[in-house]
């Protein structure tokens, strides 16, 4: 897989361990930054990127790190065809995968260490959509309401 990652100052040492931890597991990474300290950044600056590569397919999710999720997971659904979800738990990670086929994930650094988030991780990447005919129902409403309030 090619993973989008992107963080603000909040999330970028737990950023730059999941880079590592994707490729060491054989994944790609493309990494939005951030890439040095720098407080003075912008969230959304650095979730908007990654979230448009996702949803144009030049990667095949995103994985977004604040200090609580919260702000990179706003952003980033508000870019058409990305459901990401904010997820600090194993159990989120599995259903948001196997329900919603969320393609990002956000993560709060400040709420979620290390250890889990990498597990987190692992398995957002590995779990896949169940394709269940009720879930696809869902997912196609979502995209009806993103359609009719994007202006398209």
């Amino acid at each position: 897989m090619k993973i989008a990652l992107a963080s603000d100052y909040a999330g970028r040492q737990l950023k730059d361990a999941i880079v590592r931890h994707v490729e060491a597991a054989g994944h790609k990474t493309v990494d939005f930054g951030l890439s040095e300290d720098d407080s003075t950044v912008d969230y959304p600056d650095y979730a908007l990127p990654a979230a448009e590569a996702v949803a144009e397919g030049k990667c095949d999710a995103g994985i977004l790190v604040c200090g609580t999720g919260i702000g990179m997971s706003i952003c980033a659904n508000k870019v058409r065809g990305i459901r990401c979800a904010c997820v600090a738990d194993c159990f989120s990670a599995e259903a948001t995968r196997l329900h919603n086929d969320a393609n990002v994930l956000a993560l709060g650094a400040r709420v979620t260490g290390e250890g889990l988030a990498l597990k987190i991780v692992d398995i957002f990447l590995t779990t896949p959509y169940s394709g269940a005919e009720r879930h696809t129902r869902r997912i196609n409403k979502i995209k009806a309401i993103e359609e009719k309030y994007s202006g398209a």
